[in-house]
């Protein structure tokens, strides 16, 4: 029996395949699978600190948690205050686990296309191969400002590729802009 360890909203989840789960709400729409970040793969008496597996959740629906009621009151004073909250979930079902990760072709280039060793180590190279640093994708734009001026230069410009890609945040785009002008005089 194989499972995984996910983590999606900045909580961990233990899940295995067909498995359904409310999470914090996610911006995903009906029925469109993900890939949440993978920390964990075992089974079979074994255990992967660093997978090399994805897995795939396809979201089933939102909704909206149990009622929490929440009273105030005061002694001797007549003072009652009532209110009520109901957190907004989303609920996600497994698909698969262990599906290994496809290699993309910029990867490895062919060998006809291969660079010199002196052109592959220019800072622009640099770039391309770096990641934006771990879990950058669950950041708010907030701690992106904050956290991107101590960030290396090749992790802000990757950060920055990024953003353009796929979130196109005004504000951490702006944010990650001053932080590699700040830097421009690093290199």
């Amino acid at each position: 029996m194989s499972y995984a360890i996910i983590t999606v909203g900045g909580k961990q989840y233990r899940v295995q395949e067909g498995e359904r789960l409310l999470v914090d709400r996610l911006q995903s729409d009906e029925g469109s699978t993900f890939e949440p970040r993978v920390l964990l793969v075992g089974g079979n008496g074994t255990t992967d600190l660093e997978p090399t597996a994805t897995v795939t959740a396809r979201v089933v629906g939102h909704v909206l948690g149990e009622k929490i009621r929440i009273g105030k009151y005061k002694r001797r004073t007549g003072y009652r205050r009532h209110t009520g909250f109901r957190s907004r979930l989303t609920q996600i079902e497994i698909e698969s686990i262990g599906a290994a990760r496809k290699a993309s072709p910029k990867a490895e280039p062919p060998a006809a296309e291969a660079k010199p060793a002196a052109e592959a180590t220019t800072p622009e190279s640099a770039a391309r191969t770096a990641h934006p640093p771990k879990g950058y994708e669950e950041l708010t734009v907030a701690q992106i400002a904050e956290a991107a001026p101590g960030w290396r230069r090749p992790n802000v410009e990757a950060a920055l590729a990024y953003e353009r890609e796929h979130a196109n945040r005004k504000g951490a785009i702006a944010a990650l802009e001053r932080a590699l002008a700040a830097k421009e005089g690093d290199y």
